[in-house]
């Protein structure tokens, strides 16, 4: 006797603007799916309020080191995904 068992994923079309189409491609992993990136970025947010409390240790001029270093790394992260888009938009 033989078994065969087949699951076949329903496929939908969507149509997105140009611009969210490069956010995706940019966001996109080698060897991702679309349907990947979506689930990954768009996937269940965790509760902000576990980290409640996580520098209350630390002393304020090392709380205020740590503000700068974040702001820094979050300046250079959209500097770098501002050229990357830059860049497809003249590809």
């Amino acid at each position: 006797m033989c078994m065969c068992m087949c699951m076949c994923m329903a496929t939908k079309t969507i149509t997105i603007m140009e611009d969210a189409y490069k956010i995706l491609l940019n966001r996109k992993h080698k060897n991702e799916s679309f349907s990947g990136v979506i689930r990954r970025i768009t996937g269940e947010k965790k509760d902000i309020m576990r980290f409640a409390g996580a520098w209350k240790h630390l002393k304020e001029d090392e709380v205020k080191d740590m503000e700068k270093r974040i702001d820094l790394i979050r300046r250079r992260s959209t500097r770098d995904l501002l050229k990357k888009l830059e860049k497809n938009d003249l590809s």
